[in-house]
C-alpha cells in the first residue's frame, strides 16, 4: 500500500497551515438575500462585519465570503451585483480597527475570475469554486498569475440542475477522475501544486445517499495529494436523517458529519457555526489525530 505523505504546508498572512498537525475551519459568510440557511442575515456590510467578528474570535481559521448562492435551483447573478456583494465586505474587514479581524485569512467563494482577481485586490487570500475551473475558462491562469491557492469543488451541472445531475456509474471514481483531472489543469496554467485544495462536492449533484458514501470513503481523496476540504454544514440530507426542514436546526447533525469527516481524513472544515465546531474539532483532533 502507498504511503500518503501529508500535503504542503500553506502560509498565508502571518499563520502556516500545516495539513494533518488539525483540522481547520473554514467560516461561512454568505452575503446574499437567498443562501439556503443563511440568506438575507449578513447582507449589509455591517451585519456581514459583525458576523465575521464573530466567527474569527470563535476559531475559524479561514472566512469564506460568498456574493452568488450556490443552493441547488439557485438562479446566476451578474458579475456586477456579484463584485457589489463581495468586495466592500473584504474592504470593510481590512480596515476594521479589530486587528484579528482585520488580518483573518480571506477566501473568496466564486466561480468568476473578474470577481477572483478583484477580490484578491482588495485583500482576499485565496480562492474557492465551487466549478473546480470549469465555468470560466479564465479561472485557473486567473490564479496561476495572482499567486494565490485555489479550492478545486467537484459538481455537475449549474445549481439550477445539479440535484438532476445525480446519476453515476462509480460515484467515488467519476470524482476522483474530474478532481485529477482538474488538478492536473490548474499545473498545466501555472498553479503551483501545493497551493491546491479539492473538496469532493458534498450536496452538489450528489444524493442523500451518495453524500453519506462520500463521507464514509473520504480517505480515498488523500491519494491526490492535496488538503481535502469537506463542507458539511446544515445541508439537506442532515435534515433528512433528522427530520428536521429548518437548516438551523442542524447544528448537532453538522457537528456528527464533521466528526465523521475528521475520522476519514477531511483537513478543513467549511461551517456555518463556528464556535460550536471549534469545539467539536478540538476534541474530535484530540481522538483521531493525537
Amino acid at each position: 500500500m502507498s504511503v500518503i505523505t501529508a500535503p504542503s504546508p500553506w502560509t498565508l498572512r502571518d499563520r502556516t497551515f500545516t495539513w494533518g498537525s488539525r483540522t481547520y475551519l473554514m467560516g461561512i459568510l454568505n452575503v446574499t438575500p437567498d443562501s439556503f440557511s443563511d440568506g438575507g442575515q449578513f447582507n449589509t456590510i455591517e451585519r456581514a462585519v459583525a458576523q465575521a467578528r464573530h466567527l474569527v474570535h470563535y476559531g475559524t481559521d479561514i472566512l469564506d465570503i460568498g456574493g452568488q448562492s450556490t443552493r441547488p435551483g439557485a438562479d446566476s447573478i451578474s458579475r456586477a451585483e456579484e463584485l457589489d456583494r463581495v468586495i466592500p465586505v473584504i474592504e470593510a474587514i481590512r480596515r476594521d480597527d479589530d486587528e484579528v479581524l482585520n488580518q483573518a485569512v480571506i477566501s473568496v467563494d466564486t466561480t468568476r475570475s473578474a470577481v477572483a482577481r478583484a477580490a484578491i485586490r482588495a485583500g482576499a487570500d485565496l480562492i474557492n469554486d465551487i466549478s473546480g475551473g470549469t465555468y470560466d475558462r479564465a479561472m485557473l491562469s486567473t490564479v496561476a498569475d495572482l499567486g494565490v491557492p485555489i479550492v478545486l469543488m467537484h459538481l455537475r451541472g449549474t445549481p439550477a440542475t445539479m440535484q438532476q445531475m445525480t446519476d453515476y456509474q462509480d460515484l467515488v471514481g467519476e470524482i476522483y477522475e474530474f478532481l485529477e483531472r482538474q488538478i492536473e489543469g490548474a499545473i498545466a496554467v501555472g498553479v503551483k501544486p501545493s497551493q491546491i485544495a479539492i473538496d469532493p462536492g458534498l450536496g452538489f449533484a450528489k444524493t442523500f445517499a451518495q453524500n453519506l458514501e462520500l463521507l464514509r470513503r473520504l480517505r480515498d481523496f488523500r491519494q491526490l495529494g492535496h488538503p481535502v476540504l469537506v463542507g458539511p454544514s446544515r445541508k439537506s440530507f442532515i435534515g433528512g436523517i433528522l427530520d428536521r426542514p429548518d437548516p438551523q436546526q442542524r447544528v448537532w447533525g453538522t457537528a456528527a458529519t464533521c466528526c465523521a469527516a475528521i475520522a476519514n481524513g477531511a483537513d478543513i472544515l467549511r461551517v456555518h457555526d463556528g464556535a460550536e465546531m471549534h469545539d467539536v474539532c478540538r476534541v474530535a483532533d484530540a481522538v483521531w489525530r493525537s
